[in-house]
């Protein structure tokens, strides 16, 4: 079993439910989580998504730090070829500055995913290929060692420290190895190919004054109840919106699983359908901890960050707390 346990929270819309809620939501999870015991809780960065408010990650981060008092905050992630390095830097010291101590930077190297939103960005898609280049200057003006521009400082960051992760797309894995940065991987759905790009990071590692040894983050969709067949339902709204998505191309809020399925499919839909609903961990606190067991021995890792997401609210605190238990986490609850 993985013991050290954090979350990641896109706030997904629901039906009904509008973003202001979605982001409200995503606060009280964060209260929960650390109610729980878990150790991080990051949030994402995601533009002109109809299903997804968070838009701004450090902002919506502030909010989420503000509400808690211990579990670690962070992105998950920041995509840095959308922003300046020294802007990421300065909301990244301003947050450590405000709560010294429990900030995380998770980088990724994703642009906008339409041509639109690129656009609006002022982006495009080769500027992902810089990312390796944009990471270092970015821990330059973090530890004031960057020279690009010796008559800038990016205050209040310079000096603070903040642990920066990367996220595993594309090149992110040999770029956090090449950096001596820890890794975020997933999804678990795809475990032999999870855990050969662990086997490459910790290959490639090259230890830095950040980190001497690798540090392994394996992210998925985890959900945990009574009844198999109930944390069944936790994954259906998610996957239908998956599955909405690839066949009109636009990612809709999440509606109830007991709409979802009396929902008359086509066979393409049933196919994308099941599809994104299979490989999940999911199950009774006895089979997930299994399942986690045997991710903890593919790939080695040292923590694990959940990414579940559903339309019943009272069904996902559920889970989390039942992923809290067998993994015997002590969280405020019980102090």
């Amino acid at each position: 079993m993985i013991r050290r346990l954090s979350v990641v929270d896109r706030s997904r819309t629901r039906e009904g439910h509008p973003a202001p809620q979605a982001l409200r939501d995503t606060v009280e999870l964060a209260r929960h989580a650390e109610r729980l015991g878990y150790h991080r809780f990051w949030v994402s960065e995601h533009h002109s998504v109809p299903g997804v408010a968070g838009s701004a990650p450090t902002v919506l981060a502030a909010a989420v730090a503000g509400a808690t008092r211990r579990i670690r905050v962070g992105t998950g992630g920041l995509m840095l070829p959308n922003h300046r390095p020294l802007v990421v830097a300065e909301q990244f010291g301003v947050l450590e500055s405000l709560f010294p101590g429990r900030i995380d930077m998770g980088l990724g190297r994703s642009v906008g995913f339409t041509g639109g939103i690129r656009r609006a960005l002022g982006r495009d898609t080769d500027d992902a290929d810089r990312f390796e280049e944009q990471l270092a200057e970015l821990l330059g003006w973090l530890d004031g060692t960057q020279r690009a521009h010796p008559e800038v400082h990016a205050r209040p960051a310079e000096g603070l420290s903040v642990p920066a992760f990367v996220l595993a797309t594309g090149e992110g894995a040999r770029i956090a190895a090449r950096a001596g940065l820890p890794l975020v991987v997933g999804d678990l759905r795809r475990r032999d190919r999870v855990a050969g790009i662990v086997d490459a990071y910790r290959t490639g590692f090259r230890p830095s004054a950040r980190h001497t040894e690798p540090y392994v983050v394996v992210s998925g969709t985890v959900a945990v109840a009574a009844t198999e067949e109930e944390a069944r339902r936790i994954l259906v709204p998610e996957a239908w919106s998956v599955a909405y998505s690839r066949t009109r191309g636009s990612f809709p809020p999440l509606r109830p699983a007991q709409e979802i399925e009396t929902l008359e499919m086509t066979a393409k839909e049933r196919e994308l359908y099941e599809g994104a609903l299979a490989g999940h961990i999911h199950g009774t606190e006895e089979k997930v901890a299994a399942e986690l067991a045997e991710v903890a021995a593919l790939t080695g890792a040292d923590e694990l960050l959940v990414t579940t997401s559903t339309y019943d609210r009272g069904a996902l605190l559920d889970s989390f707390g039942r992923l809290a238990r067998l993994a015997r986490l002590t969280g405020l609850e019980g102090a």
